[in-house]
């Protein structure tokens, strides 16, 4: 199945960039590219594509605003926001707005390609270093109370919750639990299905806007009979 991709950049030589770079994958096709956010909400609706790639400081329209936009008409919809390390503030806007993951314009052309691929699947990208600013910054905030729908979570799916908001990948947290990644991605999909949350990124911050793990832990707590 070919990815389809938006590219949003108000600049022509970035998107260009883009456009030459994916071009030599064949499960990879950019549909459509759009200079500012205005035109990346058209252009979504217009084209449907798989993953956006979105930058955040654009005229007329910023990312940010253009990516809820977007997901509020099309809720499949996945945006890989373009960022630098530097631009905190927007990470958590982006988070909160529904983003799946975010990528350096600098990044090596393997990891941007990695990245499409990677939201395309349905999973979130968020580096640990990106994860650790998050946890940081969610901490300092007023705590929300926990949905109900977290007690419906089984111990093996809190373990794993815990071990996602840590920004561990499947293959990290199947190492970490001594499961296999397929059982580690059913554990991901149920506990998404029942916290009605449509990825990692909003699981991240759903658990550090409610207090659900202490920042502090590093490993799945242990039931009563020692087991996990």
């Amino acid at each position: 199945m070919t990815i389809r991709v938006l590219v949003v950049d108000d600049q022509s030589m970035v998107r260009a960039g883009f456009r030459l770079l994916l071009a030599d994958e064949p499960d990879l096709e950019v549909v459509a590219e759009a200079s500012n956010g205005r035109e990346a909400v058209a252009q979504a609706a217009r084209f449907h594509p798989n993953v956006i790639l979105m930058d955040i400081r654009m005229p007329e329209l910023d990312g940010l605003e253009a990516t809820r936009r977007i997901l509020a008409a099309d809720a499949s919809a996945r945006i890989l926001i373009l960022t630098t390390f530097d631009l905190d503030d927007y990470v958590y806007q982006a988070l909160r707005a529904g983003a799946s993951g975010f990528v350096l314009k600098d990044d090596p052309p393997e990891q941007l390609i990695a990245a499409v691929r990677t939201v395309a699947g349905g999973d979130a990208l968020l580096s640990p270093a990106i994860t650790k600013r998050v946890i940081q910054h969610f901490t300092r905030l007023h705590r929300q109370a926990p949905p109900k729908a977290v007690d419906t979570l089984t111990t093996r799916e809190l373990d794993v919750f815990r071990l996602i908001t840590r920004g561990l990948s499947n293959a990290e947290i199947g190492q970490e639990l001594f499961i296999s990644d397929t059982t580690v991605k059913t554990h991901v999909t149920r506990l998404l299905q029942k916290l009605d949350l449509r990825d990692r990124a909003q699981a991240i911050v759903l658990a550090y806007q409610t207090g659900l793990f202490d920042a502090s832990e590093t490993r799945p707590q242990e039931r009563p009979d020692g087991s996990r």
